[in-house]
């Protein structure tokens, strides 16, 4: 097992850092199935739900401006993923529902929709210096709040999403459920005018 690096250094994924989300998204065991598109695509994106279309999308979007999130380093090599952005640029999260009532479409909320740490440094915390990098993130670009969709520590699946304990170590609070296993969880950031 590798230990976590000390020295990390977190980065927002943009048009400069998309080879190195590249890289990451390229290398053995990592997501390239689905290139952390799924809650952002549109109907035709979804339909076709092809590597090669999911990659471009999200390629698309970020050589937009999009926010997608953060990567994670140690010294120049990306080893960690946090998707965090505003929630209206996950369409289909905004089509979801909390306890039966409709998720708001909140550009000042900040959904953190999943995590990917390679299987050598999992367990070793850098899951939750990726949630600590992206609060400190979200807050720095207006975020009133982040949410998560977490699931429990024995959950079967979903666990790309993280899970409970990490986020309430972290402060979040439970404020419903999204489907049968993932939970909601909030985290009003401090010095916010509008925090919910």
């Amino acid at each position: 097992m590798t230990d976590v690096p000390a020295g990390l250094t977190f980065r927002a994924v943009d048009a400069s850092t998309w080879p190195d989300f590249e890289r990451l998204f390229s290398s053995r065991g990592a997501p390239h199935y689905c290139w952390c598109l799924p809650y952002r695509a549109t109907r035709d994106e979804m339909r076709q739900r092809d590597r090669a279309t999911l990659k471009a999308g999200m390629a698309r979007r970020i050589c937009q401006g999009e926010p997608v999130g953060l990567l994670a380093y140690d010294g120049d090599g990306p080893i960690g993923w946090c998707s965090i952005a505003p929630r209206p640029t996950f369409p289909r999260l905004n089509t979801s529902s909390v306890n039966g009532a409709a998720v708001a479409n909140d550009a000042s909320i900040w959904s953190l929709t999943c995590f990917f740490v390679p299987r050598r440094l999992r367990g070793q915390g850098l899951a939750a210096r990726l949630l600590d990098a992206a609060i400190v993130h979200a807050r720095s670009q207006g975020a009133v709040a982040v949410e998560a969709y977490p699931v429990d520590p024995e959950s079967p699946s979903y666990g790309y999403g993280g899970r409970r304990p990490m986020f309430a170590a972290a402060g979040f609070r439970d404020i419903g459920q999204l489907g049968k296993r993932r939970y909601v969880m909030r985290l009003d950031l401090p010095g916010a005018a509008n925090a919910p």
